[in-house]
């Protein structure tokens, strides 16, 4: 073969060996881009409620995760994991793979679990640290409810009696540190009574065991309290807000009958720190389009769901601050159970 011939084939194949790694390196950019995690959920996502369906944190997930199913262009399952406050259920979203596809509704006692723990020296199920927010849903007030036929008639009666029969009256919660327990033990540190805990999976199992006439007293967020007091099965006495809501003009606030106690039930959506930044920036932007869709909006409106949103940034110094008024709460009111 002509010299010039081994030439020419030397430098073909060292042209197709330069070529085959141009391609793998521009294959590997492609896949590995920005651009390519776009493709960010290509399948079914689960949100993980830490608490029993019929509570407060179940109602505002289901239209939430319908809708923002929708907005991604993908199905959002519910998955409930309900006990002792909402703790083992925020560990097991925690122990995911943190890839988007596992992501956690919660309320505000998100930040009350950890900081028990610290207080009373045990090891947490979880830390705050290993969070991160992607926006603050709802933020409801929670109010205190008996059954129709109760002998309270108001929350005077209820603080009157309590104190003459110290621990008799009963009332249930979603578990030891979540909403209903620690705003319960709240007011009736404030109030100077002692009140009888029982706590259950969540808020719905509680208001169940409440209409069977198992407890006296319970706690509900104002969006199932309306839906029961409708139905005439309930009565609200007082309520946790900071003034009175418009819907329940006649219901007073704690601080107006001289408990100076409020506790804004919040509701926010979360995932692992580990979560790729393009996938949190897929959530956090399809939940702020979320926040304007007048579908969504309406959804929430027809259950009494007041919609406040905040975008990560916001939420994460509004939770912060929020972590640190539970942590002194859980101080001053001690170890409860």
């Amino acid at each position: 073969m002509p010299s010039w011939h081994l030439a020419v084939n030397f430098i073909q194949r060292g042209f197709t060996k330069y070529l085959m790694r141009y391609l793998f390196v521009l294959i590997v950019l492609i896949f590995t881009s920005p651009a390519f995690s776009q493709g960010y959920p290509n399948r079914a996502i689960t949100m993980v409620v830490p608490f029993a369906p019929g509570g407060s944190a179940d109602t505002i997930a289901r239209p939430l995760a319908d809708h923002l199913g929708r907005q991604l262009n993908q199905s959002i399952i519910i998955s409930n994991r309900g006990g002792a406050g909402g703790a083992p259920g925020t560990a097991f979203a925690l122990s995911a793979k943190p890839d988007g596809y596992t992501i956690l509704f919660n309320l505000s006692t998100i930040s009350a679990s950890p900081e028990a723990d610290k207080l009373f020296d045990k090891k947490p199920l979880y830390e705050l640290k290993q969070l991160v927010p992607i926006a603050l849903i709802s933020s409801e007030p929670l109010v205190l409810v008996v059954k129709t036929n109760s002998p309270f008639m108001n929350m005077n009666d209820l603080i009157k009696e309590a104190k003459a029969k110290p621990s008799k009256i009963t009332y249930g919660s979603s578990g030891v540190y979540g909403p209903i327990h620690l705003a319960m033990e709240m007011f009736a540190n404030a109030a100077e009574i002692k009140l009888q805990h029982i706590p259950y999976t969540g808020a719905g199992p509680a208001l169940t065991a409440l209409l069977g006439g198992h407890l006296d007293i319970s706690i509900l967020a104002l969006n199932n309290a309306l839906t029961h007091q409708k139905a005439g099965t309930i009565r609200i006495l007082g309520s946790w807000s900071s003034q009175r809501n418009n819907l329940i003009p006649n219901v007073p606030t704690l601080k107006e009958i001289g408990i100076n106690v409020e506790y804004p039930n919040w509701g926010g959506l979360f995932v692992s720190n580990n979560t790729p930044d393009e996938v949190i920036q897929t959530l956090r932007n399809s939940v702020k389009l979320l926040s304007t869709n007048p579908d969504y909006l309406k959804s929430m409106e027809n259950l009494s769901i007041p919609v406040t949103y905040l975008d990560a940034p916001e939420f994460d110094k509004f939770w912060k601050l929020d972590a640190t008024r539970i942590g002194e709460t859980l101080k001053k009111i001690g170890k409860v159970d």
